[in-house]
């Protein structure tokens, strides 16, 4: 994996905090780490999408903050499981998986 990879994968981990944060702040300190949060992983998104297909970089990106925040709104914050939602995610993560298996062979047939 690449360093421009380990930023969208690290940004979409940090969006999960973030998206948490905007439902579950209740003082300034965590605003303010919702703030430092959202600011961070748009800059990762933004430095992977330099050297990256675009659309790749944020379909995967918002796969992972997507799958992160059903996950763990249901692990920490007590969400209903449901296995409906369950195979959504499973869906969107074939997706998100399938994009980045397609942009590395493109990148390959791009510079061989």
């Amino acid at each position: 994996m690449n360093r421009h990879w380990l930023y969208v994968l690290l940004g979409g981990i940090i969006e999960v905090v973030w998206v948490s944060g905007l439902k579950h702040a209740d003082t300034w300190w965590y605003w303010l780490i919702t703030a430092a949060a959202i600011a961070l992983s748009f800059w990762l998104i933004i430095e992977a999408s330099r050297r990256l297909p675009v659309g790749t970089v944020y379909a995967v990106f918002t796969g992972i903050g997507t799958a992160g925040t059903v996950i763990t709104e249901m692990v920490v914050f007590g969400e209903p499981f449901r296995w409906s939602k369950t195979m959504l995610i499973a869906l969107l993560l074939a997706g998100v998986i399938g994009l980045k298996l397609m942009s590395d062979s493109t990148q390959e047939e791009a510079t061989s």
